[in-house]
């Protein structure tokens, strides 16, 4: 894939809010001691950044007046931010919370077609405050418009690949790497659906993938009638279907039949797999529609469904985050302002309307979790001793299980992007005193690999890189707010069968309790 790199000083006039030309401009100081001249190359409400003869400065807004034939008019400045990306974000999130975050600004939200879908941010005297321009289309489309200078936040289904990332590195090597300029917009999972006249109750990864891989062609394969199965999956550059190609398939080292019927978006799939009694589709949490969405199960026993705690908690296997990718430049402060809304509760009760899973956090005693408990017995393996679980039930007993669960990047002890966003999400909560002179737990857990001793201490390292994220998450005032508190419970409770890569993913996790 070709990248369109532009050249330095391009690439700098491009940056959102700047000056189609640089021109002059002489900034004072209030107190007239100091003054600065140079070329305007951006203004973003909050700061001046001009080309100097000490180089390129930025001068915070506050303190300084501006003179000159480049000076923005600050009671007409409107704030521009470009976005694309992922159509079902796009087209039915977006809009929505742009709508509640212009309410919480005492504005007014106007939808208009200019350089594509426009929405206009009104003051109360009419006057526009910012515009954001969305184009949807595909992940593929957000990362290639946000590498090319052409977007300044990109919307995805799905983690750049590797080609991505070299891309804007390349693009931007003074710059944090693109997985660092990510957040997290909302959650949503794959899941497997059928015809609510479907008999079928639940599938296992395997099955799926030699499902989608032309494998098993006959109902019959799988305990169901004798009949032709019907593949319908989204159209390939949508980045759902990459993401389960990337996770169901490639893992199995299977490959798509060349008999699966391709749609443009959820809603279609969802109607043509509601109306065949012989089909099955991958589609979004979100687009399951009038179809029947399939708990996922294993041979152990174990079943997950896609419900919201467990996809805030990846319990699930197939979680899918909506991400913000940001260019590498500062974006103007209502833009800024905009980013921050998407993190309030009044945000993420526009996420839950709107179908997807949000990231508020959700406490589940102990006492609930019976039949959690009971699959953790039933499932433990030779080494889980009774005094085992004894111990985990007497640290945990008391406590509420809170929807933030951590978990790593394949191989190591980097947490997942999901799980670096719940942890400053955690940390935010416990700064604004949600949680004061309460006892946090970080109970680590792991796989049934390997001899019971080792994956003891391994739960309890991985407890305390969850707790040191989290410190390094907070301000210096939050960890005087809570009491932490580490274990390490080995393999006492598994949420999926060990039999497979993703099961024994799913198992090795860090919890959070609440005492």
């Amino acid at each position: 894939m070709g990248y369109r790199i532009g050249a330095a000083i391009g690439a700098a006039l491009s940056f959102l809010g700047c000056i189609a030309t640089a021109q002059d401009v002489e900034l004072r100081s209030l107190d007239g001691s100091v003054e600065l001249e140079g070329n305007l190359i951006s203004y973003d409400e909050a700061f001046y950044r001009l080309e100097t003869v000490y180089g390129a400065l930025t001068v915070a807004a506050e303190g300084v007046s501006c003179a000159g034939p480049g000076c923005p008019d600050l009671g007409t400045f409107v704030a521009e931010a470009r976005i694309a990306g992922a159509a079902t974000v796009a087209e039915g999130l977006l809009p929505d919370l742009l709508d509640a975050f212009a309410a919480a600004q005492g504005m007014t939200l106007e939808e208009a077609d200019e350089d594509g879908p426009t929405f206009v941010l009104r003051r109360e005297d009419g006057s526009p405050a910012a515009r954001f321009t969305v184009v949807a289309g595909t992940t593929d489309d957000g990362f290639l418009a946000l590498l090319n200078r052409e977007a300044d936040i990109a919307l995805a289904l799905r983690e750049p690949s590797i080609a991505e990332l070299r891309a804007a590195e390349a693009a931007s090597p003074d710059d944090p790497p693109l997985d660092d300029r990510v957040r997290v917009l909302a959650l949503d999972a794959l899941v497997p659906m059928v015809s609510a006249e479907n008999p079928l109750d639940s599938l296992t990864l395997p099955q799926i993938a030699q499902l989608f891989s032309g494998e098993v062609v006959n109902w019959q394969e799988l305990g169901g009638p004798d009949a032709p199965i019907a593949l319908h999956l989204l159209s390939p550059g949508l980045g759902l279907a990459q993401a389960f190609s990337a996770r169901v398939l490639l893992p199995s080292d299977a490959g798509l039949s060349a008999d699966i019927i391709r749609h443009e978006n959820a809603a279609s799939l969802a109607e043509a797999v509601a109306n065949d009694a012989y089909a099955v589709g991958i589609t979004a949490r979100s687009g399951i529609g009038p179809a029947r969405a399939l708990p996922l199960s294993g041979a152990c026993g174990f079943a997950q469904s896609a419900t919201g705690d467990a996809v805030k908690a990846e319990d699930y296997p197939l979680t899918a985050p909506v991400y913000m990718y940001l260019a590498p430049q500062r974006l103007p402060l209502l833009v800024r302002q905009f980013l921050a809304f998407t993190e309030t509760e009044v945000a993420e009760r526009r996420v839950r309307d709107a179908g997807f899973v949000d990231q508020l956090l959700t406490r589940t005693p102990m006492a609930l979790q019976g039949e959690r408990l009971a699959s953790a017995i039933r499932a433990g393996g030779e080494d889980v001793a009774l005094e085992d679980l004894q111990d985990m039930v007497e640290v945990l007993g008391t406590a509420e299980r809170l929807s933030t669960t951590l978990r790593f990047n394949p191989g190591g002890t980097e947490l997942d992007i999901q799980s670096r966003a719940s942890i400053a999400r955690l940390a935010m909560a416990v700064e604004r005193g949600a949680f004061d002179g309460r006892r946090i737990i970080f109970a680590g857990f792991s796989d049934g690999d390997g001899p019971a001793s080792v994956n003891a201490r391994l739960s309890l390292r991985r407890a305390g890189v969850v707790r040191d994220a989290f410190l390094a998450a907070s301000s210096t005032a939050a960890p005087d707010r809570v009491e932490l508190v580490t274990h390490g419970f080995g393999e006492a409770m598994p949420m999926a069968c060990d039999d497979t890569d993703w099961g024994r993913a799913v198992n090795r996790r860090v919890e959070v309790w609440l005492d």
